[in-house]
Formats: C-alpha cells, structure tokens, sequence
C-alpha cells in the first residue's frame, strides 16, 4: 500500500492495517490529524508545567496518577460503556456508537475507525485527568498530568495500530499485548478490555491467556447488534448501509458496502516479520 499524503484521513478512504508497512503506519499515525492534536496539547501542557513549577515531588504524584487512572478510566469505558447495548438502542446516542466502537469491532483492521474519535477522546481525558493532577500539585500538576496523559494516549494509540498490523513485534511485551488484543477482536470480546496494561482485567477475572480459555463468542464481530437488534433498533443498522456482519469481519465480504452481499470465510489473522 502506498503511504498516505499528510492528512488523508479526512478523505472517504480505507486504510486497512493488513496491507501497511510499518513505514507506513509509523508516517501515517504522525500525520493522523487527533495524534497532532494530542501531541500539540501535551507540548503546551508540559511546557505550562514548568512555566507554573512549583514542587517536584507533586509534580510528578500527579503524572503518576494520570498513569494509573488512564490504564483504569480505559478499562471501565472499554468494558462497561464501548461493549454496553444501551447506545444503539437510541437514535440520538446510535450513531457515536457506531463511530467510537462498533465500526472497529465490524473491520478491526480499518485504520479510519481504529483511533477513538478526537471529540471523544480528548474531553473525556482532560475532564478526568487535569482536575486530578489540580488536586495533587494545583495548575503546574494539572498541566503536567494532561500532558504526561496525551503522551499516553499516543502511546496507546500507536500500540493499539501495531496490534492490527500485519507485522510481528520484536519485542516481548508488543507480542503478548498483540495476542490478548487480537484474541478480543477475533476470538471473544468479553474479556482483554486492555490495550497496554492488562493488570484491571487479571484484577477483575476478565484476562484471557489463551483462546482455549473461552469459548468463541458469536457476537464478537457485532457486539450484539444482531439481526434481530437491528430490526428492533435500526439506527445503527441505518447507517451501516446494510452491510453489518455478525460472523466474519466486514473487510472479508464481497462487494463490502452492498447491501445483501455475502460474506467469504476469513482467514486466520498473520503477521510478517519486519527487520
């Protein structure tokens, strides 16, 4: 695949992780318009840390609680709110589901819908972090709290890409959050809520090693949404186009975006080495 232009998010089209390098990837995740924003507004923060620096011990309390509560918000917001059935049974709340998780579940390897939506995201993390970071070390640990939190998110992000490259991981630890992630999407989607860290989901008992560990979910492509949802709450269904697949990702379907189309068994997800 030929790396995209700066931007190109912005254009109607498809970007699929199995078909990229990971040159590309690493180009496009960069110029990816939310990951500039991120960055921006982690380069302000930081330097407004040390503009307001004041104590260096709160200073740091407070990104270490942003490195706690974002692995913890995540969890929570992945397992309790991403994988709930409340959003899709409303037309006003349907389509924002549709956007920040069911698309990804529908085509985990379609780059366009694999980052968390820049309106979503950077509220919901500022909201919660900045007040903690005020709390610990006033407006110098606020700063340095969303800060270190956006470099976070990055790091997230960028893991969350690698996860659904057709590419295997030198290191150790890329490796095994690459399994547990890929077994969430392809295998069963009530359990490896994490991205990064893993530890909420050992602490909760929703961890799982291997895939033998539990049954294959029906629902792991939908989420839930199944035909007979659809029927009773049809927003989601709507703006799918008619194409919503229950067993095998959407990329895997014949003429992808036509309604009616049928869908061709998916191969087992691979990976290529890259030196």
């Amino acid at each position: 695949m030929a790396v995209s232009a700066p931007f190109s998010f912005l254009k109607n089209r498809k970007h699929n992780l199995d078909r990229m390098t990971l040159g590309d990837l690493v180009y496009s995740f960069f110029t990816y318009y939310a990951v500039v924003a991120y960055i921006t507004v982690g380069v302000i923060s930081l330097a407004l840390a040390v503009k307001w620096f004041e104590n260096p011990l709160r200073m740091l309390l407070a990104m270490l609680a942003a490195s706690v509560v974002f692995p913890f918000g995540w969890y929570l917001v992945h397992k309790h709110i991403l994988h709930s059935r409340f959003l899709y049974k409303s037309p006003l709340t349907a389509s924002t589901w549709k956007r920040i998780h069911f698309d990804h579940h529908q085509d985990p390897h379609d780059l366009r819908v694999l980052f968390g939506a820049l309106a979503n995201v950077l509220p919901t993390v500022a909201g919660v972090i900045a007040p903690i970071g005020y709390l610990i070390g006033g407006k110098a640990g606020a700063a340095a709290a969303l800060g270190w939190a956006m470099v976070i998110t990055c790091f997230y992000e960028f893991c969350h890409c690698i996860q659904h490259l057709n590419y295997t991981p030198k290191s150790r630890f890329l490796k095994d959050i690459k399994r547990l992630h890929l077994s969430h999407h392809f295998h069963n989607e009530q359990g490896n809520y994490g991205i990064t860290n893993y530890f909420w989901d050992r602490l909760f008992g929703t961890l799982y090693e291997k895939s033998g560990d539990r049954p294959k979910s029906p629902t792991v492509f939908n989420l839930g949404y199944t035909a007979e949802e659809a029927q009773r709450y049809p927003w989601v269904d709507r703006l799918s186009g008619g194409t919503r697949g229950d067993g095998h990702p959407r990329r895997f379907w014949d003429n992808a975006g036509t309604p009616g189309s049928t869908p061709q068994a998916p191969a087992e997800p691979v990976t290529r080495q890259e030196g």
